[in-house]
């Protein structure tokens, strides 16, 4: 008897501790974003953000690019994940053959690797971008995609 009594008391004094914390809910309306940058973006592209560095220093935008839009050359030191949520867009990495996004794919995009993406020339696309900061910065832009290199 003396066991559970000490037991209900132990967990009555950590009650509080236990509740001290509540879930938030992010509405989307609510998330304002901006016109991206024309330094870091060529064409007109739209960023909000989804969620701040609440869990260490990881933190997404949503990121939306009208047709022709994209995204300079850039590398993120801890890494990218890109989820596409509609649309169909181009991703590329610095060497390589440019490849297809369309909604529901996930792209990962390993640290410091170069690389740009954004939509077609003909379709727009919306992705979550997820990274990471490293040393209070999650992301290192390079030159814009030139005409030449996104093609169309």
């Amino acid at each position: 008897m003396k066991r559970t009594l000490l037991t209900l008391a132990v967990l009555l004094a950590a009650a509080p501790t236990a509740f001290a914390q509540s879930m938030e809910i992010s509405r989307h309306a609510e998330r304002a974003g901006q016109i991206g940058d024309a330094e870091v973006f060529t064409g007109t592209s739209y960023v909000a953000p989804v969620f701040p560095p609440v869990m260490g220093d990881v933190n997404a935008g949503e990121v939306t690019f009208l047709p022709g839009a994209r995204s300079a050359w850039h590398t993120h030191p801890a890494g990218q994940i890109l989820v596409v949520t509609s649309g169909t867009g181009w991703v590329q990495e610095r060497g390589q053959e440019k490849q297809i996004m369309s909604a529901g794919d996930v792209v990962w995009c390993p640290p410091d690797v170069e690389h740009w993406h954004g939509a077609t020339d003909t379709t727009s696309v919306t992705h979550y971008a997820i990274q990471k900061a490293v040393d209070g910065s999650a992301v290192d832009w390079g030159a814009h995609v030139i005409d030449e290199e996104y093609g169309g």
